[in-house]
């Protein structure tokens, strides 16, 4: 079967591409290795217009009731490897589903693969990954009730973790290698009220230590001298980096990897679209990446519109 769209990924993007796809009556697909994106790892959200207070997980489960109500399912277990413009002028998207190689035609694609955590890189994160250290607190945080626990970050993400933290734990560390932080005032000042957290400026981690699981976190203060935290749980908060590799190696990125779109959502390839923190588009807020999955949709509607 050739479809008309195929739209790649499960957050907020692709569920609003999705939800104008149906209303122009596109013959289309959703595939997403899972549902929800980094949507579902987000804390505390205050800022999805006509809800005034909501989490990650709660507004994730909204996406799904709202394409479920289209009678839209997403195909959930699909991890896509490549997208090809064909000479035909058709794209192939050729996946894997489950272990066993799958295929899927388009006339347009829309990207919305979004980002994945950037990583420390430093001795003992890979060898503790799931045994203390971690990079979705709203995922992992209740696991270390009344536990000690450190936060490493200076930008929204990690002040909700620390947040979030603070309610659950005996003591939270956050350690920020800026002598300041780079999020919304609002978290800023709610973090700085909580007695049970402890912010320490200008510090670079530099070791994991543990047994089966994590028992500590090294880190040097400015002046080069190393100090170590006893804790049982590590949360990565230090930005992400753009799932863009399923992308054609010609596509047009950035020095980030992020993909260049147009006002409309364009790639330089004609019937492929970007939308969403795949892109280049300088604010990760969920409002927008809704606005771009709109776009990109309303953008592919054209296109296919030019081809009859």
């Amino acid at each position: 079967m050739v479809y008309d769209l195929i739209i790649v990924g499960g957050s907020a993007a692709a569920t609003t591409a999705g939800i104008y796809a149906v209303r122009r009556g596109l013959n289309f697909k959703i595939i997403t290795k899972e549902f929800g994106g980094e949507v579902a790892t987000s804390g505390e959200i205050g800022n999805w217009p006509g809800i005034a207070t909501t989490d990650g997980i709660a507004l994730a489960e909204q996406f799904r009731a709202h394409l479920k109500f289209y009678n839209v399912e997403p195909e959930v277990g699909v991890e896509v490897e490549h997208v090809v413009k064909q000479d035909d002028g058709l794209f192939l998207i050729s996946a894997k589903k489950n272990g066993t190689a799958v295929e899927y035609q388009a006339k347009t694609v829309i990207v919305t693969t979004g980002v994945h955590p950037r990583e420390l890189n430093i001795p003992g994160e890979k060898e503790y990954r799931t045994k203390g250290v971690s990079y979705c607190t709203t995922c992992d945080g209740p696991i270390f009730g009344r536990k000690i626990t450190a936060t490493i970050g200076g930008g929204n993400s990690a002040l909700e973790s620390a947040l979030m933290l603070a309610d659950i734990c005996s003591k939270v560390y956050v350690i920020n290698k800026n002598a300041y932080f780079k999020g919304e005032d609002v978290l800023i000042k709610n973090l700085q009220k909580k007695s049970n957290v402890e912010i320490i400026y200008n510090a670079k981690a530099t070791q994991i230590i543990g047994e089966q699981f994590v028992n500590a976190l090294k880190y040097q203060d400015q002046t080069s001298v190393e100090h170590e935290l006893a804790v049982s749980g590590i949360f990565v908060h230090i930005g992400q980096l753009p799932n863009s590799h399923v992308v054609p190696a010609n596509i047009e990125r950035d020095a980030f990897g992020q993909i260049k779109v147009s006002a409309n959502c364009e790639t330089n390839i004609p019937g492929l679209y970007a939308a969403g923190d795949v892109t280049d588009v300088p604010f990760k807020q969920i409002v927008i990446a809704a606005g771009q999955g709109c776009i990109a949709t309303l953008s592919a509607v054209q296109y296919l519109n030019r081809l009859k």
